[in-house]
């Protein structure tokens, strides 16, 4: 390995680490605080950084989904009670079946054709010398899956937009830092023109509240994740390995792990417990730091000798709280590294979106590696 190569995936890391410092930097303050330890107490609040105590706090603790402060509280606000995130029982367990059907490997083969023709037609400029900003293509590509998903009569675009604004206001409740005056009247305001768009063609509005907080949740992660693998690819030189069939999807695995697109999950505990030795009361915030559970801030991502896959899909829970939207984020990215993989791009430009909920690119300018200016352009 040469001298270059062998400093590759610390030059990815410093890249990728700029989103949490420029964009989020009490967030990544706080990530940082007692990560030595796998559980440790600052007031109130628990910190989970361990892999074992991480899987515990979701699959053994009970949770109140409701609570202020938690993701949960913040969709319930967003969407007015009854979503996935909030409910309890048999009726949480009935909206999980629903949407676990729809993101199914049916479901997802059934939306492959719709994100891989966004893919076909944004990244067509890189064969022809141009350059092509990735963070526009993964909203509309998100926002063209989720509208496939739901039937809805919305453009793209515009629902990836609304929810991208939707999530921004209603994080504030429970991601750290100052939260500005009006925070309440901006998620109404978000919310309401998301379920506008998100009206199914049949006309039919049931299921509204589901319907955006799904939106949300693939909008977000999607836009946050997709770009930021490909920076790494650029920077780490990955594309040998998403250029093969057989290591992409060990590969796929290892940058979403490293990512961890929602590095942090805010609950809160609903009886006394314990965790790593710590005492957890109930009512107790626990800030599950996903990031370090899945070892993303110390093990870079290596598709030949990846971490085990029980520790790698931590970055979407575990147990009852898993996410269901697992097996599609996997496939976008597999088809994303595929699709790159022959142009072997390079970042020429990066900015961080400072106002986005996740931690993420607002650009993410890329060219193919042997790329010559266009004509008009020399």
């Amino acid at each position: 390995m040469t001298g270059r190569s062998s400093f590759a995936p610390a030059r990815a890391r410093r890249r990728d680490r700029r989103v949490y410092t420029r964009s989020h930097p009490v967030l990544f303050a706080l990530l940082a605080v007692g990560r030595r330890r796998a559980v440790t107490r600052v007031g109130g609040a628990v910190l989970v950084h361990g892999t074992e105590p991480y899987r515990q706090a979701l699959t053994r603790i009970p949770l109140d989904r409701t609570a202020d402060g938690t993701t949960g509280g913040a969709a319930r606000r967003l969407s007015a009670g009854g979503t996935l995130f909030d409910q309890e029982g048999a009726g949480h367990r009935a909206t999980r079946r629903a949407v676990a059907d729809g993101l199914g490997a049916a479901g997802v083969e059934r939306l492959r054709p719709v994100w891989r023709d966004v893919l076909d037609r944004r990244l067509a400029p890189l064969a022809t010398g141009r350059e092509v900003d990735l963070v526009p293509a993964a909203r509309e590509l998100a926002g063209a899956t989720v509208r496939a998903l739901l039937d809805a009569v919305g453009a793209p675009e515009d629902i990836a937009s609304a929810a991208a604004g939707a999530a921004a206001a209603a994080v504030r409740d429970h991601l750290p830092g100052p939260r500005p005056p009006g925070t309440a009247r901006a998620v109404a305001a978000a919310t309401a023109r998301l379920e506008a768009l998100l009206a199914p063609v049949s006309g039919e509005a049931a299921g509204s509240a589901l319907r955006a907080v799904l939106a949300v949740a693939a909008v977000n992660t999607t836009v946050a994740a997709l770009p930021r693998a490909a920076a790494w690819c650029a920077d780490a030189g990955f594309w040998d390995q998403a250029a093969d069939d057989r290591l992409r999807p060990a590969l796929a695995d290892e940058l979403l792990r490293v990512i961890a697109p929602s590095p942090l999950l805010p609950r809160a505990a609903a009886a006394d417990a314990e965790l790593g030795g710590c005492p957890v009361r109930a009512g107790d915030r626990l800030l599950l730091v996903a990031r370090h559970a899945v070892r993303a801030h110390d093990r870079l991502p290596d598709a030949h000798r990846p971490v085990p896959p029980a520790v790698a899909r931590l970055v979407f829970g575990a147990g009852g709280h898993a996410c269901p939207g697992a097996r599609l984020a996997l496939a976008q990215l597999d088809d994303v590294l595929a699709a790159l993989a022959p142009h072997r791009p390079v970042v020429v430009r990066a900015r961080v979106d400072r106002s986005a909920a996740l931690p993420g690119w607002r650009s993410l300018t890329v060219r193919a590696a042997d790329a010559r200016p266009p004509l008009e352009n020399r």
